[in-house]
């Protein structure tokens, strides 16, 4: 996979009324497009993934895979304010000739939604076979597909909503206190608030799992603590959590962090257009509805509003411990649900 990088040159007019003097979106491809240009899925990913969907969703895409390459033209791009190639924090602002850093503007779901349809007409695709994407990549999907519903024929939302919740605007808002509170945060470098960063995604860890997840995967202490006396061992939850947080600030950065955090929380399809309930009616493209038995921070109550109010829409509800990180790791359920979708229609 070698990434590419399409470049929209003019002035792009955001939802807050600022804007930008162009943008860039790094995306990635797989396989090739057919002569009738049929065989288009476009894949949406989560907060901190990239535009390597081939890497971060192994079991459903690649070879011999339900999205196979040699069959499909796959394609997915990272969204503008993340820090995997397309516009960014850490870009340099033409009018100061310095870093944006926390004045790079939020990009709202409908703008990067605006953003890959400027991608889409600049590749040539006319209409997408299927769409997909969990979490964040499903509210892109969702909000593309009332945007324009004539650009897709199939439709998979999995562990999304059809609006951010109070609930999940509480979430992000606690994560981005905690890199506010990082003494770091205004020191305008690109390192700024890491450490903030860290605890902010064990407090996400929070959501994407559960109770039974950690009861069942994180028992007791460390095998190299155990025969320490009770106030020197160290609880395996406890460096789960801190692994966690180390690992994510090796590839990230705060200010994308919480950027695309705020991006989140802009997520609303009925904002404009009525109520969310009529704005799902307005698609058209066959939709398969999937959702996390166990997700704390998408309920599947969430999941079966969207199926509700999409015409003809299919629900599946996945039985997982697995929690919200679900729709990343229950893949052969996933692959088989939507295999059957498919086949039925």
């Amino acid at each position: 996979m070698k990434p590419s990088v399409y470049k929209y040159k003019k002035d792009f007019l955001l939802e807050c009324g600022k804007t930008i003097a162009g943008f860039h979106l790094q995306y990635a491809t797989y396989g090739k497009m057919n002569a009738d240009k049929s065989n288009v899925v476009w894949v949406f990913h989560a907060l901190t993934a990239n535009s390597d969907a081939k890497d971060w969703w192994p079991g459903l895409i690649g070879e011999e895979k339900l999205f196979n390459p040699q069959e499909h033209f796959i394609i997915c791009a990272n969204i503008p304010g993340s820090c995997y190639g397309s516009s960014g924090p850490l870009d340099i602002n033409p009018k100061t000739k310095k870093p944006y850093y926390k004045d790079f503007p939020i990009f709202t779901i409908k703008d990067i939604v605006r953003s890959f349809i400027e991608l889409k007409a600049h590749l040539g695709i006319d209409k997408i076979w299927l769409g997909i994407g969990g979490s964040l990549g499903g509210m892109q999907l969702l909000e593309w597909a009332v945007e324009n519903p004539d650009d897709f024929e199939h439709i998979i939302p999995i562990a999304t909503s059809a609006k951010a919740s109070p609930w999940v605007i509480a979430m992000n808002t606690s994560q981005r206190m905690c890199i506010e509170q990082d003494p770091t945060w205004n020191n305008g470098k690109d390192d700024a608030g890491k450490n903030g960063m860290k605890t902010a995604r064990t407090i996400a860890l929070l959501s994407y799992r559960n109770y039974e997840t950690y009861t069942q995967c994180q028992q007791g202490v460390t095998l190299d603590t155990e025969d320490l006396s009770i106030d020197q061992q160290v609880f395996r939850a406890e460096t789960y959590q801190r692994y966690q947080g180390e690992k994510l600030a090796k590839r990230f950065n705060a200010y994308s962090y919480y950027n695309i955090t705020k991006i989140l929380d802009t997520h609303d399809v009925g904002r404009g257009r009525g109520t969310v309930e009529f704005a799902l009616s307005i698609i058209k493209a066959k939709t398969l509805v999937i959702g996390i038995s166990s997700d704390l921070l998408f309920p599947v109550k969430e999941q079966a509003l969207i199926a509700e109010h999409v015409k003809d829409a299919h629900l599946e509800i996945i039985e997982s411990f697995y929690g919200h990180d679900g729709f990343l790791l229950e893949f052969e359920v996933i692959h088989y649900i939507i295999s059957k979708f498919l086949k039925s229609k």
